[in-house]
């Protein structure tokens, strides 16, 4: 992803909320295929992590990125913002 990609996609998240949790459970099954579904519907979310979690949203980014394949364009404070092209019919392209 080039400078100016991630550029425009951290602007575009300003506007969007998160739209998962993450809290002392952690990254399950669940949480995972839920990230997943979100991905493949919108390209484009945040997750938040939550004050009650054992890990910070630094500590987490990464490993959710990989789980998802997904990449990581920011981290800021205890939010977390992941993009990840679809593949599914349909859906328009962030990008």
């Amino acid at each position: 992803m080039t400078s100016a990609e991630r550029a425009k996609l951290r602007s575009l998240a300003m506007n969007i909320e998160p739209t998962t949790h993450i809290g002392k459970n952690g990254i399950g099954d669940a949480l995972l295929k839920q990230l997943d579904e979100q991905l493949e519907t919108r390209e484009l979310i945040k997750v938040a992590v939550l004050r009650n979690a054992d890990f910070s949203a630094k500590e987490v980014a990464e490993e959710l990125a990989e789980q998802c394949k997904a990449q990581v364009v920011q981290v800021l404070g205890s939010k977390i913002t992941l993009y990840r092209v679809s593949k599914k019919d349909g859906v328009k392209h962030v990008l």
